[in-house]
């Protein structure tokens, strides 16, 4: 009998293995499809990953967000800025030919925008990509500064985001937008316009600040804070880099300077609540300290965690230990900042067409400590999709795409 039950119970394991992802693919491919017209904008496209807009594709495929035609956004070919071919060339498809009626008219056209990161492409890592386009010149180390290829944001694309929040469409925003390379009086009028301030400063977390481990720790940093500090680079545990506009370097490291190691995400009880977010994340990657006006709310803050000395070194810099994460307009037009490289995290879009994959998020996502994958598990993809779906609901509710939803 024990064996009867035994087999029975592998059966019917195995039909839920094999059978859950059928239906889930099947769910998904059932439910409607949600026309919305996006401008997504990405100048940081240095090869076919386009991992720095996939995490926002893979939001929209698994949330069935589709062009006005009813096609599927394609990460290689649905955004604006920096076209790799994959051979060493590259083409260029931005904002920057356009006239102000221009803008006007597509900002019309469009029901959001979405600016993911703007930094832009170097003429190393491009090279590094493609060593074959100058086989004669000698390999760079990826991190060293070199010659601007293209990047940054611009009076015109500025003049887009205006014209949208005119219209009261939504804007999400995120680093690196207003920083380097962009200049000083476009990244002024932005402040102006959102009424948020970037406080001169970006940071990262690295796993490892020793240089003969980490090849991940950019050259200039480490060669900015030697000359900085009599030829001295002392760290080797992990530890936070933070860079002032004009190159001045400050690391803290843990147990040195720090208690915890990482960056905390801290979502405030209505964010979690309302958008599904882990309440605290530990954040990996680049991120930008900025303040924000009265006109913004504050859903949730970064807090680094110093002890004594690393406490008064910040205060000698000027650099906060909390400060804003994520921000969101409290007036008439949706307007979200995130104070981080949010939608940049090594993922693939393999389970984007499983439809109730969040319900495994802590399965799939577990919080390890370095992982920017969980990141994107546990918060940016529940933030981006609630973002979403609410404006979409107002998108709905007008019966602009009537028509379209109903075929």
């Amino acid at each position: 009998m024990k064996r009867i039950l035994f087999i029975i119970f592998l059966i019917l394991l195995l039909a839920a293995v094999v059978g859950l992802p059928i239906f889930m693919r099947v769910s998904w491919h059932m439910a409607d499809p949600k026309p919305l017209n996006i401008f997504i904008l990405d100048k940081t496209v240095l090869n076919d990953s386009y991992q720095e807009h996939l995490s926002l594709n893979w939001v929209l495929k698994n949330q069935k967000y589709v062009k006005p035609d009813g096609g599927i956004y394609l990460e290689h070919q649905d955004y604006y800025g920096f076209f790799p071919d994959g051979l060493g060339g590259y083409t260029i498809f931005d904002l920057e030919r356009n006239f102000a009626e221009d803008l006007e008219v597509l900002a019309d056209e469009y029901d959001m925008v979405y600016y993911t990161d703007l930094y832009g492409i170097y003429w190393i890592e491009w090279h590094n990509q493609y060593p074959h386009i100058r086989p004669e010149a000698v390999p760079g180390r990826m991190g060293e500064r070199s010659q601007w290829i293209y990047g940054g944001l611009t009076g015109n694309e500025l003049a887009f985001l205006r014209s949208m929040k005119d219209r009261k469409k939504l804007i999400i925003n995120e680093f690196n937008i207003i920083a380097s390379p962009t200049s000083y009086g476009v990244r002024q009028a932005y402040e102006e316009t959102f009424d948020m301030r970037w406080e001169n400063w970006t940071g990262r977390f690295f796993n490892s600040l020793d240089t003969t481990i980490n090849q991940d720790i950019p050259l200039w940093l480490i060669r900015n804070y030697m000359e900085q500090n009599n030829n001295q680079w002392p760290f080797k545990k992990a530890g936070i880099a933070f860079v002032r506009n004009d190159d001045k370097i400050v690391v803290l490291e843990h147990e040195t300077h720090l208690t915890n190691e990482l960056p905390y995400i801290h979502s405030s009880q209505a964010m979690v609540e309302e958008y599904g977010v882990a309440k605290t994340i530990r954040y990996p990657y680049w991120f930008d300290i900025i303040s924000t006006g009265a006109s913004n709310e504050v859903l949730a803050e970064y807090r680094i965690e110093p002890n004594s000395q690393g406490d008064s070194i910040l205060h000698h810099w000027g650099i906060p230990k909390v400060f804003p994460a994520v921000i969101k307009n409290k007036g008439d037009y949706p307007y979200y900042y995130f104070a981080g490289d949010f939608a940049d995290n090594p993922i693939n879009l393999k389970s984007t067409r499983l439809k109730y994959i969040e319900k495994f998020d802590y399965f799939l996502y577990a919080p390890l400590t370095y992982e920017r994958r969980s990141f994107f598990g546990l918060y940016y993809r529940p933030l981006v999709t609630k973002i979403l779906d609410d404006y979409y609901r107002e998108i709905e509710a007008s019966g602009k795409y009537a028509s379209t939803s109903s075929n």
